[in-house]
């Protein structure tokens, strides 16, 4: 097991940093500007997703829509350029207003799933356009390279809702495929990606 030591609290004099922090490795940045996607295709940009990795994780910053109450969705592609991998999926959602008018504790958002479908996989709901609203959160995916196995992901969003609401969306489950996942495609429902920005890491085994 891997020790921080440190002297004087000197950044320049850590020896070792734990194992857990070394086996993230970023891979890219994609930064929205008016966007109507944002896509990680293996071997384009720099992007790696294949086996070089087992597990990746993707980091979502302050995702702005230009359309107001606008879901946040992904979805796959097996070939570089159709975004269609059939997937089943279930989705959950807590969320609490402001003003305390309503919150709702931890409930399954049955819109939110799907089954056996190759629409777009939504991972948060009702992003505002307000000036101070976004979405941000995080979606790992396993193992995209096998040809054995479906493909498993799972993602946690924090939406600031137009209604001045916060939402905690979960999603989770498997793009029904033994091919290989060589793409994601990250959109809003409706409009443009006006701002934020997306980062992916890969995991590695050890």
């Amino acid at each position: 097991m891997s020790i921080v030591t440190y002297n004087n609290r000197s950044i320049a004099n850590i020896s070792a940093i734990p194992g857990a922090a070394k086996s993230l490795t970023h891979i890219k940045t994609l930064t929205a500007s008016s966007s109507a996607t944002l896509s990680f295709v293996n071997g384009s940009s720099d992007v790696v997703l294949d086996s070089t990795y087992p597990i990746y994780l993707f980091k979502f910053v302050n995702i702005h829509p230009e359309t107001n109450n606008e879901h946040f969705e992904m979805n796959f592609t097996t070939d570089g350029t159709n975004f269609n991998v059939t997937k089943t999926s279930t989705t959950f959602w807590a969320y609490s207003f402001e003003g305390n008018a309503s919150s709702v504790a931890l409930e399954y958002w049955g819109t939110g799933d799907l089954a056996q479908s190759t629409d777009d996989q939504n991972i948060s709901v009702n992003v505002g356009n307000g000036n101070d609203e976004s979405v941000s959160g995080e979606m790992y995916l396993f193992n995209p390279s096998s040809t054995t196995f479906v493909k498993h992901f799972m993602s946690t969003t924090s939406t600031y809702n137009g209604g001045d609401a916060i939402y905690n969306v979960r999603a989770a489950g498997y793009g029904n495929t033994t091919s290989a996942i060589t793409g994601i495609r990250f959109k809003m429902d409706s409009g443009n990606i006006d701002a934020g920005t997306i980062k992916l890491y890969g995991l590695k085994d050890s």
